[in-house]
């Protein structure tokens, strides 16, 4: 009897030890109860700051409807191009302005060319109820004719009012009156997270409306680096679906308003793959203002070169750079802006007129929402002590004033002195390269390519931009450059005509 009870005790030891080693090693313990009425204020969730309730369904309907009616199909003609039908386009050689395409391809039996003009499309959206219509350069790069279609299917032919490589922008205007047209946002005010729709026509699709998030702000690509040497980058990333097509289409928040021109997207294979990028309307708007009141963009300019945040590791520690400082300035031109501010080489600029700026392309964006002669305020860093100093802003000639729409803006390149060095290698005096040729007179009247060096304008020598400008400012009615490319033989003249 004494050993069957002694059996039993250690028996129901056993499982309650048992139970206990379950419940406090194996079995899930009970979830944390939490109190939504006390939260902390670094909580991260769904909830109304005030009253604590669950946030309402985002409804895109209001947006969409805002945004449809005002965003436009551009379809343009380039000229009539040489195609092949099982050759891509390629690069054509100088000696082509000598013999023609044909003559070599005939020569050495190559394939048959045809002529046919070659055709491209994109978006575009209305900022008038007169028909003016924002889009990208790239859209109507090289146009001869521009067509745009309204969301009711009336269509137009639209007249290239200005554009503007270094930011990819474009401005066209059909005759129109009574037009529905997308207001302004303000981009500096977009916040990661932010739903926002993309709105266009991809893949030459009808009207077609996707919605996205804002993942990432003061993008960098590189892209617009192939048209200008002083790109402006700073785009807005979403993950809303963006397609060919989608360029120079709109970008707008839920409330309706326009927050970016839709510019690229990333993407291994050319189609959507979960990242696209839009121009801040912030900058939209200034560049537009520009090309309407002065026919070119009021481009300033602090007078600096800095460290980009895209910088390999080893300059950034050739550099001594710390993470998180700002925008660090390696070199202050000499006649810039910055010159006699007091900023100096190592210091780190962290806010233009009281907004922060954490790298180049933030800065640049501020930047480029003003105009030569504007005063700004620019906060920087020295040995960890902030200081605040007043800049007025000059233009790209290093002086205050507004930039006419000059000849040699009109001829849509890229034009700088030749290097000494390169001068004597080549046997000449000077000269002044031709580089990024984009939209303007060469392009259309010319087959130059970039390369070309200028060694004469109208018969004079010429050795440096300067002299260049000289005669370009005497407003000639046509001018005739004469030059040569390095690597081939023979001197090439390309006459254009000055239109008004």
């Amino acid at each position: 009897m004494r050993q069957t009870l002694t059996v039993v005790l250690i028996s129901a030891a056993t499982s309650v030890g048992a139970m206990f080693g379950y419940d406090s090693f194996i079995r899930k313990p009970n979830p944390i109860q939490q109190n939504i009425s006390k939260l902390p204020a670094s909580y991260a969730g769904f909830y109304d700051s005030n009253t604590n309730i669950p946030g309402q369904p985002v409804d895109f309907q209001p947006a969409s409807q805002a945004a449809v009616p005002a965003v436009v199909h551009i379809t343009t003609t380039i000229g009539n191009s040489q195609a092949s039908n099982n050759l891509p386009k390629t690069r054509r050689s100088p000696f082509s302005d000598l013999f023609g395409e044909d003559f070599f391809e005939d020569f050495f039996g190559g394939p048959q060319m045809r002529s046919v003009p070659q055709r491209a499309s994109g978006s575009g959206v209305v900022i008038s109820e007169d028909g003016y219509i924002v889009t990208n350069n790239h859209v109507i790069d090289e146009a001869s004719e521009i067509k745009v279609t309204l969301n009711n299917k009336k269509q137009y032919t639209a007249k290239l009012i200005g554009t503007d490589p270094s930011s990819d922008l474009a401005l066209i205007k059909i005759e129109e009156k009574g037009l529905n047209f997308l207001l302004y946002g303000n981009s500096d005010n977009v916040k990661l997270g932010q739903w926002v729709l993309a709105v266009g026509y991809p893949l030459n699709l009808e009207t077609t409306v996707t919605a996205g998030i804002v993942s990432a702000k003061a993008r960098s690509l590189g892209l617009n680096s192939r048209k200008s040497n002083s790109p402006i980058e700073s785009f807005i990333q979403t993950d809303a679906a963006v397609n060919q097509g989608n360029s120079g289409g709109a970008l707008v928040s839920t409330t309706g308003e326009l927050v970016g021109i839709v510019s690229a997207i990333a993407s291994p294979t050319g189609a959507y793959a979960g990242y696209s990028y839009a121009i801040p309307v912030n900058i939209v708007k200034k560049i537009i203002n520009d090309l309407l009141q002065y026919g070119t963009v009021q481009r300033a300019y602090l007078g600096i070169s800095y460290l980009p945040e895209t910088a390999p590791e080893s300059e950034k520690t050739k550099n001594k750079y710390k993470e998180g400082q700002g925008v660090l300035v390696l070199e202050v031109a000499k006649d810039g802006a910055m010159a006699s501010s007091g900023i100096q080489t190592g210091d780190y600029i962290t806010k233009v007129n009281g907004t922060k700026v954490t790298g180049g392309s933030e800065m640049v964006e501020q930047i480029a929402s003003y105009k030569p002669g504007d005063k700004i305020n620019v906060t920087y860093l020295r040995n960890g002590k902030e200081f605040t100093t007043s800049v007025t802003l000059k233009n790209k000639t290093g002086t205050y004033d507004i930039v006419k729409n000059t000849v040699s803006d009109k001829l849509g390149a890229s034009l700088q002195t030749l290097d000494k060095k390169k001068a004597a290698e080549y046997g000449v005096k000077g000269g002044v390269v031709v580089s990024k040729i984009s939209t303007g007179l060469i392009d259309e009247q010319t087959r130059m390519k970039d390369g070309f060096i200028i060694l004469k304008a109208n018969g004079t020598e010429i050795k440096t931009t300067e002299e260049l400008t000289n005669i370009l400012s005497k407003s000639p009615k046509k001018i005739l450059f004469e030059g040569f490319y390095p690597g081939y033989d023979g001197m090439y003249q390309y006459p254009i005509e000055i239109n008004e």
